[in-house]
């Protein structure tokens, strides 16, 4: 098999960061962004760097899901690497990528840790994040769902953990940013999830369970008076997904 690796970008107004994450991963065989329309110079930093760009109708979409197999296809080569715009790939995470390729028979997916920041500080409650985003394109599909994961026919493995294996998120979320994708999610799992039922004790359970996992397993505890917030937020993403799913049941019924 080809020992080539394509960058695949998905993009809609992504001009605050696409500079610096494009410098980073200018070094990899082929980089494609796959644009939904956007109004800002996203397209022009694009053309600065040489990117193959590819046009996905962005229509009412508020999530990237749906044109994710669309760039995933755009790709040239046989090995994708999927990266936001707003996410670095380190010189560490490119030599351990095509150092894996370069194997007699390398694995066909690979979770990437990802470094995450709220409220102007790292948070060791989003950390490692592993997320499926380097993979073979043939055995790969991405279904158009929110925050759900490529599915990968063949063996996947994680990458070490350590820092510099890792994507560094450059979205470096304030309370207010928290709020709108909450607001923007929830309306996308309605979609998802609509036929689910949850009672009183579903409305408990699932937010201090968030919250537990959040604030205590996942090391919130550590990060302070922003850990503790972001997993307050937690678990209101779920009061606030369920609350728009019963609304969503009752209106059709009505």
């Amino acid at each position: 098999m080809e020992q080539k690796i394509s960058v695949v970008i998905n993009t809609y107004n992504a001009e605050q960061h696409l500079a610096k994450v494009l410098d980073a991963v200018k070094d990899f065989d082929e980089i494609v962004i796959c644009d939904m329309e956007s109004t800002d110079s996203t397209l022009d930093i694009a053309r600065q760097y040489g990117c193959k760009i590819v046009t996905f109708e962005k229509k009412d979409y508020t999530i990237v899901e749906p044109a994710r197999n669309f760039a995933i296809q755009s790709a040239s080569h046989p090995w994708v690497l999927v990266v936001d715009a707003d996410e670095i790939v380190t010189p560490e995470l490119h030599q351990y990528l095509y150092k894996h390729i370069s194997k007699q028979e390398p694995e066909e997916g690979i979770y990437i840790p990802r470094r995450n920041y709220f409220m102007g500080r790292f948070m060791h409650a989003l950390y490692p994040d592993y997320i499926l985003r380097f993979f073979r394109k043939d055995v790969t599909d991405w279904p158009p769902i929110i925050h759900i994961q490529p599915i990968v026919k063949g063996k996947v493995i994680h990458a070490p953990k350590h820092g510099r294996l890792a994507f560094e998120h450059l979205a470096n979320d304030s309370l207010s940013d928290r709020l709108r994708k909450t607001d923007i999610y929830t309306d996308n799992e309605v979609k998802k999830k609509c036929g689910k039922k949850y009672g009183a004790m579903k409305f408990l359970l699932r937010p201090t369970h968030r919250f537990f996992k959040s604030y205590i397993l996942k090391g919130g505890i550590r990060d302070g008076l922003p850990g503790f917030i972001y997993a307050c937020l937690e678990a209101t993403y779920q009061i606030v997904m369920m609350g728009k799913i019963i609304e969503s049941q009752n209106e059709e019924r009505d």
